[in-house]
């Protein structure tokens, strides 16, 4: 009796084992080839354009992509204070988030030597449409991509006042937003090294 467990134990490896050989490989390969790969999986399926147009949302430093809509600073301040304030703070300042406003240091560019300066909307995005970008895709944190182009528009341009960019009485949509002049606009060049350690 004590060897019927045994007995079992190795029918159940036999069949593994003849299993594992059997399988040896992907989907496709040879046994003189074990590593080829299929041309496809069978797995899933293309994308339809309307699908690929649901997640094609970028918006360009020139604007392009931006959706039709627009945004007042009013209509943003009640965005801002509903949708964003619990996490940046009600003059996003306060954290306990990014802290998205402030303008300091307001000469020079020093973050590259000295890593105490916050980096923030006013003093460091280079791009307006980077702002109505970066909301339309991830916020608010507990519901991206909620919120409508009218509201992002408006808590754009909130934040833009806040941070002494655009007048109390500025409107952005498709064509204000990427004509907005960021402070640290021109501190950004194009990264065009092709060599050294930072590369890979």
């Amino acid at each position: 009796m004590s060897g019927l467990p045994w007995l079992g134990v190795g029918l159940v490896m036999v069949v593994l084992g003849v299993s594992c050989e059997s399988s040896g490989g992907p989907p496709g390969a040879t046994a003189g080839d074990p590593g080829a790969r299929p041309a496809t999986f069978n797995f899933g399926q293309s994308a339809t354009p309307s699908q690929i147009a649901a997640l094609d949302i970028d918006v360009g430093p020139d604007g392009a992509g931006a959706p039709p809509g627009s945004g007042s600073v009013e209509e943003g301040k009640q965005v801002y204070a509903a949708k964003c304030a619990v996490c940046h703070g009600l003059t996003g300042t306060e954290g306990p988030n990014d802290v998205l406003v402030g303008r300091d240091p307001r000469e020079g560019f020093p973050f590259g030597a000295t890593r105490g300066f916050r980096r923030t909307v006013g003093n460091y995005w280079p791009y307006a449409t980077t702002l109505f970008d970066y909301i339309n895709r991830t916020m608010p944190f507990t519901m991206p991509g909620s919120l409508t182009a009218d509201e992002v528009y408006a808590a754009a341009a909130y934040i833009l006042y806040l941070n002494e960019i655009i007048s109390e009485d500025a409107v952005m949509n498709a064509q204000t937003l990427p004509a907005v002049v960021m402070p640290a606009r021109d501190r950004f060049v194009p990264d065009n090294r092709t060599g050294g350690s930072e590369i890979r």
